[in-house]
């Protein structure tokens, strides 16, 4: 078993400046009345997540409708399920679709 939170990184991978650049643009996008687009430092942040960024809007606008249990890139998952000693990785399909780098 051992401690999961061992061999996590400290602090984010972004500065709190873009993490609020990142909301700004996710805003204007989805959002009817606004008008927007990703902006480049947007873009940077989801490349250092791993998280393609035209898969973005669609993430955080449906996230529960797309995954119903552990979410992350099928490494992750896979790791996760080992730890947890289960055979089936639940969700695998949409972990790989919305998370895995192209």
């Amino acid at each position: 078993m051992g401690n999961e939170r061992k061999d996590m990184p400290k602090g984010l991978m972004f500065s709190a400046k873009d993490y609020l650049q990142l909301v700004d643009d996710t805003g204007r996008i989805v959002r009817a009345d606004k008008r927007g687009s990703m902006s480049q430092e947007s873009v940077d942040i989801l490349n250092r997540l791993n998280i393609p960024p035209e898969n973005w809007i669609k993430l955080t606008t449906e996230f529960t409708t797309i995954f119903k249990g552990p979410v992350g890139n099928t490494q992750e998952l896979t790791v996760y399920c080992e730890h947890l000693e289960r055979k089936r990785r639940q969700g695998a399909a949409n972990c790989h679709r919305w998370l895995d780098s192209a």
